[in-house]
């Protein structure tokens, strides 16, 4: 994209050449406050430069979303639907522009950037149906003359930290659930993505001018210390919602519990993909290649394991070379691009490290392995060992292990052998294989797929994995549940007193 074009994509979305680095309906200048300047990473050029926020513009934007909250969660849940409607239809509007901006800032081609723009509509839309289906349950009392219920009530400000590689997709999951629930959203998005985060602060607040509202969806941009820090220890949040490294993870819910509060975690995946003979070999080279290279390796639920039966091992390996041989490295907002840079020269660096682990360990480069010049570099196909202590680890970057296997069993203990538990999938045409594949023997993992990879989660289902990802669950079925709390009553209307278990209770 030319200046010219990105200066026009900015102004399409409202932003300036600097920015404040806090919402909540209106911008705040900082006078103390340092820049941090976004970055392209196909280039390396300085896009904007945003203020970051300190602990006085944190606590401005705190206190104004803990006032909002009072009268947000009085509004009907259906109305709070109806905002979140109107959220739908402006991201509608700007799709294009705010998935070219996502491609500009992150890197991902511009067809996943404009994908992870609909997947915000997607949620908006899901949420809207959500807003008149919050149920509770009845159930019978063992008292005559009582009726028992519970109610489900909003929880309060939510806390959202989100990452680099889906710098507004994940935000969208928990805000907009959160929103019809009747609770206020705290949003500090990644360093990385700063501008994604204002063109979506800036897209909304025009919706919520329309209604008088102020408060509502809330944004800070600032560093893990002091920002990040204040949110996970504030008391004021009930719910810290994070994306991000397990490590990090580790800290967040080891800092929110000891205040009680809760956390939805969505931490490191390592996703593996089982091959039986009798797959169908076009299924598996189109997903595996999505899985694998999509995002550059950037995703949670990028492919990074690929389990390979005997028998069809052959033909896999030999059309994984191929399509690896054709995958067109380069600018991300080019339409005929496949995969576009990394996000920075320390992702790259990363990745260039761990595949000397790999050499080290005894691991076999068949394809890529390379740098190409600032962020970009080769995919990477390894022929591994299930052994090999580096294929317990996540790196961030487009590495594929390819492993080969004789029993199923077999497979299913290396798949699961490692700390992370977010994605799976197998490929197969044998109905006892696939059921076993889900079943209590088979994958550990939070998603389980049979005949799809294990990218492109669909905004419907649960989203969210096991083990040191976190247990965390966003998006779809009953998510919902997190953003509130759940209350159980009793209504006595008979003139009697008797109570639970029977027990006597008689004062002389």
């Amino acid at each position: 994209m030319t200046p010219h074009g990105i200066r026009e994509t900015l102004e399409s979305l409202g932003i300036e050449p600097v920015n404040p680095g806090a919402c909540h309906g209106e911008w705040i200048a900082e006078p103390s406050a340092r820049e941090l300047i976004s970055r392209n990473p196909a280039t390396g050029e300085p896009i904007a430069a945003v203020l970051l926020a300190g602990p006085s513009t944190y606590e401005s934007v705190m206190a104004r979303a803990v006032d909002a909250f009072a009268g947000w969660r009085a509004t009907p849940a259906p109305k709070r639907g109806e905002i979140v409607r109107e959220i739908a239809v402006e991201l509608r509007a700007h799709k294009r522009s705010l998935g070219a901006l996502v491609s500009l800032e992150m890197g991902k081609i511009r067809a996943e950037g404009e994908g992870e723009v609909q997947e915000m509509i997607d949620i908006a839309d899901f949420a809207v149906g959500l807003s008149r289906q919050l149920y509770g349950l009845t159930m019978h009392s063992e008292r005559p003359g009582h009726r028992m219920y519970e109610q489900w009530h909003p929880l309060g400000v939510v806390g959202v930290i989100s990452a680099f590689n889906f710098p507004v997709a994940v935000w969208a999951w928990n805000a907009m659930i959160a929103a019809v629930c009747g609770d206020c959203v705290l949003w500090r998005p990644s360093s990385e993505t700063p501008l994604c985060a204002i063109a979506v602060q800036k897209i909304i607040n025009r919706v919520f001018e329309r209604h008088g509202l102020a408060g509502i969806f809330n944004l800070v941009i600032g560093p893990s210390n002091p920002i990040g820090e204040s949110l996970i220890n504030d008391r004021r949040i009930p719910l810290v919602s994070f994306t991000g490294s397990t490590e990090v993870g580790r800290h967040v819910s080891e800092t929110v519990a000891r205040r009680l509060g809760r956390s939805i975690l969505e931490l490191g995946g390592n996703n593996g993909i089982i091959v039986m003979d009798d797959a169908n070999p076009d299924l598996v080279l189109r997903a595996v290649l999505f899985g694998a290279v999509g995002t550059a390796g950037q995703r949670c639920t990028t492919t990074r394991r690929l389990f390979l039966q005997r028998g069809i091992a052959p033909r896999i390996l030999n059309a994984l070379a191929r399509a690896y041989e054709q995958v067109r490295i380069g600018d991300p907002l080019d339409e005929s691009t496949i995969m576009g840079p990394l996000v920075n020269r320390r992702a790259v660096t990363d990745m260039m490290e761990g595949l000397e682990r790999v050499r080290a360990q005894g691991g076999e480069i068949l394809y890529g392995g390379r740098e190409l010049g600032g962020c970009f570099v080769e995919p990477t196909l390894v022929r591994a060992r299930a052994d090999m202590p580096v294929l317990a680890e996540e790196i961030f970057a487009p590495i594929l292990y390819l492993v080969e296997f004789d029993q199923l069993d077999e497979a299913i203990a290396w798949h699961n052998a490692v700390p992370q538990g977010l994605s799976s999938a197998m490929f197969t045409t044998n109905l006892m294989s696939a059921e076993t594949f889900l079943s209590h023997r088979g994958s550990d993992c939070g998603i389980a797929n049979v005949n799809i990879g294990t990218s492109g989660a669909e905004i419907g289902g649960a989203f969210g994995g096991e083990k040191d990802t976190g247990g965390g669950r966003e998006s779809g079925s009953d998510a919902w549940k997190a953003y509130m709390r759940r209350q159980t009553n009793t209504i006595n209307w008979s003139n009697e007193l008797p109570l639970a278990q029977g027990i006597e209770f008689h004062i002389a």
